[in-house]
């Protein structure tokens, strides 16, 4: 017997009980139910965690007509052993991301997927990006995921000082 159903066996004899009981049970519920765009997000964040990272293309930018819900997919593709898959991924909810799409039409990108099922991949999430900008270097802000951005203090041919 699950929690719900123990939950309303014990509350079904007493009236009072029960109304309580009942709006328990739909907070409960309420609480327990995600909208889609927060799925899709933990989606994102699970792929980015646990992925693994590939070489893409980006193929193609959709953008639905105004009377269609309004989104931006980002179609892609790429290769794990040997199978290669093509996908989208609606990148409206990433501005950073949405905004640098039709400048990356046609370029290389890193692909992040999941080891266990590779069809389930991103090209970009709230904490990474695998798209590389033609005036920037590779990711979002400029530099490749990994580097980070230091001076090295060099010595000018010649000088020995």
């Amino acid at each position: 017997m699950n929690t719900l159903a123990r939950l309303r066996a014990l509350l079904a004899p007493n009236g009072v009980g029960a109304l309580r009981g009942a709006s328990l049970l739909t907070r409960l519920a309420a609480w327990r139910r995600k909208d889609p765009e927060a799925i899709e997000r933990l989606r994102r964040l699970d792929v980015h965690r646990r992925g693994r990272i590939t070489a893409g293309q980006i193929v193609d930018l959709v953008e639905p007509q105004p009377p269609a819900p309004s989104g931006r997919f980002l179609v892609y593709k790429y290769e794990v052993a040997g199978v290669t898959y093509e996908l989208s991924q609606d990148v409206s909810s990433l501005p950073e991301v949405a905004s640098l799409a039709p400048r990356t039409l046609g370029e290389a990108a890193s692909v992040k997927y999941d080891p266990t099922t590779p069809a389930n991949s991103i090209i970009a999430c709230e904490e990474w990006c695998g798209l590389a900008s033609r005036d920037q270097g590779s990711g979002v802000g400029g530099r490749p995921e990994n580097q980070k951005s230091e001076t090295r203090n060099q010595k000018e041919p010649g000088s020995d000082v």
